[in-house]
């Protein structure tokens, strides 16, 4: 499989689920909010935990072998500048802006009405970690760090 075409079923399948309003899946475990997507061989999981402070982990199976995965944690650092609703605002429409682009790593800047969305990665999609930060008034008030990349048997 081309690094290609995985970041491009990875981009369609972030855009369709929390982004895009996406369908919601049975939980998967005790307490979690689901997102899936598929799409011919492909098949996509968001899984999460939480509200203002949350966790959680993405997978992409190709059949019936997962290939790719990615696990986050974020959280509302200063609830007196964002709360989660401004947050869920603010990420949403730099995602749908950078998935726009045909991408999800590389790194990003954007303005919106609660804050600059401002999100730092390295690697490629078969290794990579990053941050992501929402700024008010230049005060970090929200973020999450992410990893993930290839899975191998």
């Amino acid at each position: 499989m081309k690094r290609d075409e995985l970041n491009g079923v990875i981009v369609r399948a972030k855009a369709a689920t929390y982004v895009g309003g996406g369908v919601k899946a049975p939980a998967s475990r005790m307490g979690s909010h689901d997102l899936g997507w598929s799409e011919g061989a492909w098949r996509y999981l968001d899984s999460y935990f939480g509200g203002t402070d949350f966790l959680g982990q993405e997978v992409l199976w190709r059949g019936a072998e997962p290939v790719w995965a990615m696990s986050y944690y974020g959280y509302v650092l200063r609830p007196d500048l964002i709360d989660a609703v401004g947050a869920g605002e603010t990420i949403k429409g730099a995602l749908t802006a950078m998935y726009g682009e045909g991408r999800f790593l590389g790194g990003f800047d954007w303005t919106g009405p609660h804050g600059r969305y401002v999100d730092k990665s390295e690697g490629g999609v078969g290794q990579f970690r990053g941050r992501e930060v929402i700024l008010v008034g230049g005060v970090e008030a929200y973020g999450l760090d992410y990893f993930g990349g290839l899975v191998k048997a």
